[in-house]
């Protein structure tokens, strides 16, 4: 019998909208989009609660997640902000340095925003989330070895991009 109930629900809350939040940010660079489409995708869902597969439900989150914001991000550039993991092992980073690891940021983020959205995210879900292949196929309702090409061609286009400063 479809359908979840309220409990169901509180937990697929708990457990997805963290990750359905950063899902829509890393498609639109928009934190606060995010945050409106997370909760939007949450509303749908309980609003068709009864119709709803436990089995399929984070496939359709996704789904849903990627639809609504592609309504309302059709033109807009995305952009994705990393933290800097590149300093502080012991000792004080020289400004030159410094400079370099900032002007590669700009270039990883610009090369990033430069990806095809399907490779972005599969990239983005793996190296951010720290997603496996199969739970990102799971997520997105994808095959692994889609998986796998979408990451082998974000990986590439992220090379060819830093590499020729595009």
């Amino acid at each position: 019998m479809p359908g979840i109930d309220k409990n169901e629900f509180i937990e697929l809350f708990r457990q997805m909208h963290g990750p359905i939040r950063n899902f829509v940010y890393y498609k639109t660079g928009d934190i606060e989009l995010a945050d409106d489409v997370a909760q939007d995708v949450f509303a749908k869902i309980w609003e068709m609660k009864s119709k709803i597969k436990s089995k399929t439900v984070r496939s359709l989150l996704y789904t849903m997640a990627a639809n609504l914001s592609k309504n309302q991000m059709e033109h807009k550039y995305v952009v994705f902000e990393f933290a800097n993991n590149y300093r502080n092992n012991g000792y004080e980073a020289s400004p030159e340095y410094e400079m370099e690891m900032k002007e590669f940021d700009e270039r990883l983020q610009k090369a990033i925003g430069l990806l095809k959205e399907k490779d972005r995210v599969v990239f983005l879900m793996n190296r951010i989330d720290r997603l496996t292949y199969n739970q990102v196929a799971e997520n997105l309702g994808l095959s692994v070895k889609a998986v796998e090409k979408r990451m082998k061609n974000a990986l590439g286009g992220l090379k060819k991009y830093i590499e020729y400063d595009i």
